[in-house]
């Protein structure tokens, strides 16, 4: 079991549209075949998947996996628990973290520098 402080550790999420499964392995502490597994479990998971059936994660998939892991790891969430926690966020229109609001600032960033062009 991890420790409830270490989500709080985790690396902060590069500027990049989309990511591997290796890459958001790192970025969220958990292995692929648990991200694998997840995407099963909670249909808000759903990666882009391209050429050889590769995952491609977008920046709101990590986001989601760091709450999914915080549901499950850090609050004690059983996985249908937190599959309910998931969907009742989704329909009270859910709730904006610091890390969203950053997410979205850097994106808007990057239509501004696109449309600068």
């Amino acid at each position: 079991m991890l420790e409830p402080s270490q989500n709080n550790e985790l690396p902060p999420i590069p500027g990049k549209r989309y990511f591997t499964i290796g890459e958001v392995s790192d970025l969220c502490d958990v292995k692929p075949h648990v991200l694998r597994y997840w995407e099963q479990e909670f249909p808000q998971l759903k990666p882009v998947k391209r050429r050889g059936n590769r995952r491609y994660y977008q920046r709101q998939d990590v986001l989601m996996i760091r709450q999914i892991r915080s549901l499950l790891y850090e609050q004690g969430y059983t996985i249908g628990g937190a599959r309910l926690q998931l969907s009742d966020t989704v329909k009270e229109g859910g709730h904006v973290t610091k890390e969203t609001l950053q997410a979205l600032r850097l994106e808007l960033e990057e239509i501004v520098q696109i449309l600068k062009f």
